[in-house]
């Protein structure tokens, strides 16, 4: 997988309003905003993230994402812009 196709796939299954995803073809980093982190905490954040991947990380085809940021729009907007 490229940045951009794990970049896609964040943004499509998680709604998000941004995803930043930076990698090596094989390990990941991404932050990203979605409205539907609203009102759950970060462990519950991540928890969403990795199953909206599962299918790609169980068959292997994603090897390994790192979650540096799960935020919500107004949260990503105090901290990016």
């Amino acid at each position: 997988m490229t940045p951009e196709s794990v970049q896609a796939l964040l943004a499509e299954r998680l709604a998000a309003t941004a995803v930043e995803v930076n990698g090596d073809g094989h390990h990941f980093y991404a932050r990203i905003a979605s409205p539907r982190f609203e009102g759950l905490g970060l462990l519950a954040r991540h928890r969403l993230v990795k199953e909206s991947v599962k299918p790609e990380l169980d068959s292997g085809e994603l090897h390994a994402l790192s979650l540096e940021k799960t935020l919500t729009p107004n949260e990503w907007a105090e901290q990016f812009q």
